[in-house]
């Protein structure tokens, strides 16, 4: 994966090992957007554009998911990362029904579970590997799944803040 266009995030895998307290505080970031109880946390902006409140559904659930990769990636060798079904979730888990309190305190708490896995790793941990579904199947190190992660989280952050913008919330 390259550097991000829409966001400028640089895909930099020495970053890997700092990417734990990075993380936590992105989850604060988000905790407080949420907090705000803005108007617009459960509008879409359009059709096919996720709401404030899905995107951080969808940053809880990632960190979960990663976390359980990463997980998996310490037990077997080059294991297989199922693809977690992000557009269905969005229903299956109805996140646009999910109370803004409660998810800013899972996605916290998610932050944390993801952070204390990153911080048991190696220096030879950061470099197992895994296949990796997105964007293409592809062998990729845990250090590029945790920038990775890094990356989903402040992009996602940028678009939630848009929205709000948007909305004057």
């Amino acid at each position: 994966m390259t550097d991000c266009a829409e966001c400028g995030f640089a895909y930099d895998l020495a970053l890997a090992p700092r990417v734990s307290a990075l993380v936590e505080g992105h989850a604060r970031a988000y905790a407080d957007l949420l907090g705000a109880e803005a108007p617009g946390l459960r509008r879409r902006s359009a059709p096919q554009v996720w709401s404030p409140l899905e995107y951080a559904c969808h940053m809880r659930d990632v960190l979960l998911v990663q976390r359980e990769r990463v997980l998996a990636a310490r037990r077997r060798d080059v294991p297989v990362a199922e693809s977690m079904g992000r557009d269905e979730r969005v229903e299956h888990d109805g996140y646009s029904q999910q109370k803004p309190a409660d998810v800013a305190r899972q996605l916290q708490d998610a932050a944390l579970l993801f952070s204390g896995v990153l911080d048991r790793l190696s220096p030879s941990d950061w470099e197992r590997t895994l296949i990796y579904a997105y964007p293409e199947p592809e062998e990729r190190s845990l250090r590029w799944v945790a920038v990775h992660t890094l990356h989903e989280l402040r992009h996602h952050l940028l678009d939630m803040r848009r929205q709000l913008e948007h909305d004057g919330g």
